[in-house]
């Protein structure tokens, strides 16, 4: 069953939308993906949110550009977290998107992640999980201490390089 929704606005949104889902796989979330319109396809939007969380979905990931009611319209039909994911498309290159997501009312709260921020997005999701279920926290837990391993490694390497210029004796990489 998937506890995870994955919806986006349009087929252009997925090149940024699949890396929520990369990111819900490494993590073996199991998720629903979809491709519906707060605009075109209004009703089956509203009815899809709400199944999905009639059956036990826990958290919905919405990605949108433009004008961006995606997630705000998910929001306001379901009671559970929804994760906005502003696209960046169009003119103001998804800055539009952003306010849409960012400016919600009262009542109707949406997590909105960074421009393009899908991957944080689903690792939003996978923290939400976490917070009831003991075996996503361990890997959350693992996929931490591995990103702390990574940058202690490149700290390492540079320490270990010395310098960056001829005149070594100016820099120091320990303070």
């Amino acid at each position: 069953m998937a506890v995870v929704g994955v919806v986006m606005g349009s087929q252009s949104d997925l090149p940024v939308m699949d890396k929520a889902l990369q990111a819900l796989e490494e993590f073996g979330i199991p998720y629903a993906v979809k491709i519906l319109s707060a605009h075109r396809t209004l009703d089956e939007t509203v009815a899809w949110a709400r199944k999905f969380a009639a059956e036990g979905g826990e958290v919905i990931i919405a990605g949108a550009g433009l004008a961006a009611h995606l997630p705000g319209v998910v929001a306001g039909a379901v009671a559970i977290p929804v994760i906005g994911v502003p696209i960046a498309s169009g003119p103001l290159n998804g800055v539009d998107s952003l306010y849409s997501i960012v400016q919600m009312p009262p009542g109707v709260p949406v997590a909105c992640m960074a421009i393009d921020g899908a991957y944080n997005g689903a690792l939003l999701a996978v923290e939400i999980l976490a917070l009831k279920n003991g075996e996503v926290k361990d890997k959350l837990v693992r996929f931490r201490q591995a990103q702390a391993d990574k940058v202690t490694a490149q700290d390492e390497a540079l320490q270990n390089r010395g310098g960056l210029g001829n005149d070594q004796s100016k820099r120091d990489y320990h303070a």
